[in-house]
Order: C-alpha cells, then structure tokens, then sequence
C-alpha cells in the first residue's frame, strides 16, 4: 500500500449501500465528490444498489454516466444490509476504505478529519454526537450496545454508525459472513481478534429527508437479537478450532 509523508493512504474507495434511495442519491454523491476530491486525486465512489424496487439503480447509472469516478454495484435481488455491506468491501479496490450510509444523515466533509486521522490509525470509527433518529431507535441502540459489551468483550462508543474508515492492511484476512445488522458486530469482533487499533471520532447526524427506514421494525429487531446470539456462537467455534 503505498503511502506519503504524513503516512496516509494514497487512494481511497467509498461505498454507500442503497436501499431505494432514488430521492438521496444525487444529493449524496455530489457532496461526496466535494468532499473527497481535496483529499486526494485517486479515489472511487462505489454505489451498492441492494436489490432497490425503486429507481435507485436508473439514478446511480446517470451519476455515473456524469462522473466517472462513481461505480454502481447491483444486487439483483435485496441481501440485506450485511450482503452490500461485503459487497461494498468486495468491490472496494484503493489503499483505504470508507463506508457510510444513502440517507444524508451524515456531513461527509466530515469525512476529512477520518483522512487525517487514517495517517496514525488502522481505522477511524465514528460515532453520532447526537443521534436524530426516533427514542425508540435509540433505545434500541443502547441496549444493543451493552448486550455486544458482555457477549464479545469489546467496547464502541457506538458501533452502528455508518462513518467508518480502514486501512485496507486492517482489513485483510477478514471474511464476513453476517447478512444482516450484526454485520457491524462480526466486522468490529474480528478487526479487535486481530488486534487492529482503532480510535474513535464524533461525527453529526441529521434527521432523514427522504426515504423509509427499515432498521426499526420489530421484526427485523427480533431477527437482529437471534443472529447476534449465533455469530457469538459462530466466533467461539472458530477459537476452538
């Protein structure tokens, strides 16, 4: 991996995983675009449209068309917030790599002070100074937190935030096989099982727009409890081998 004086990565990958994100798309990849390019002249923008029934996948071939920098990755049909997530990392081909959401929840010029930081770290994880999600969101969150304390023995402020950045170094030899919300856990377990070094940097968070959360439902909650239990299962065979 090549790298310069400051010892920051040369080239950067971003990825967004898109659910029917028709309406936040443009929005996003233009402040991507502003975002990045004082950063750094090598770098891709990397659009896993995960199976969207809208027009997510017609709007991210026309920014494409636009600027050549933006890559469309297609689902051809939904896998889950953990499959675009491994697709995203898949696909991902410069020095560093970079993830965050399609809802504009997020500044990305924020994304300059992770650049920096990437120089020192392994990898940059960021949390929400204020979360703008509803308090039921919230207190799920909080739970989830300190239920993946006690079960895997690491700590993060607040470990689904969708503003993170690797080294690409720190990210080798790890296979995720997580499809849904514990994709974020099994990520983190094994980065923390490799002893890569993190720190962690507040970034804002603003309400949604545009688009429907999915994140909430009670079932898709129920189905996220059930698969942590089974990842903590999962990791602890792959010890004992």
């Amino acid at each position: 991996m090549s790298q310069d004086a400051a010892g920051r990565p040369q080239s950067l990958s971003i990825f967004f995983p898109a659910y029917n994100e028709e309406a936040n798309l443009p929005t996003l990849i233009e402040r991507t675009l502003a975002a990045v390019r004082p950063l750094t002249d090598d770098f891709e923008i990397i659009i896993v449209n995960d199976g969207s029934s809208d027009r997510t996948q017609e709007v991210a071939e026309a920014i494409a068309r636009e600027h050549p920098q933006v890559r469309p990755v297609r689902h051809e049909v939904n896998k889950g917030y953990g499959g675009a997530l491994i697709t995203g990392f898949e696909s991902a081909t410069r020095d560093a790599v970079f993830f965050s959401d399609s809802d504009n929840q997020f500044d990305l010029a924020e994304i300059a002070k992770f650049w920096e930081l990437i120089g020192r770290h392994d990898a940059v994880i960021g949390y929400r100074i204020k979360r703008a999600d509803p308090f039921m969101r919230k207190v799920n969150a909080f739970c989830w937190g300190r239920l993946i304390r006690v079960l895997f023995g690491f700590k993060v402020r607040d470990l689904d935030c969708a503003f993170k950045m690797f080294r690409r170094g720190a990210l080798e030899g790890i296979s995720l096989g997580s499809r849904g919300a514990t994709i974020t856990v099994e990520l983190m377990a094994r980065l923390h099982r490799k002893g890569v070094r993190w720190v962690q940097v507040g970034v804002h968070h603003y309400p949604r727009k545009a688009g429907v959360q999915t994140g909430a439902k009670l079932r898709v909650i129920l189905r996220a409890f059930a698969d942590l239990f089974r990842l903590r299962r999962r990791l602890r065979r792959e010890q004992t081998r």
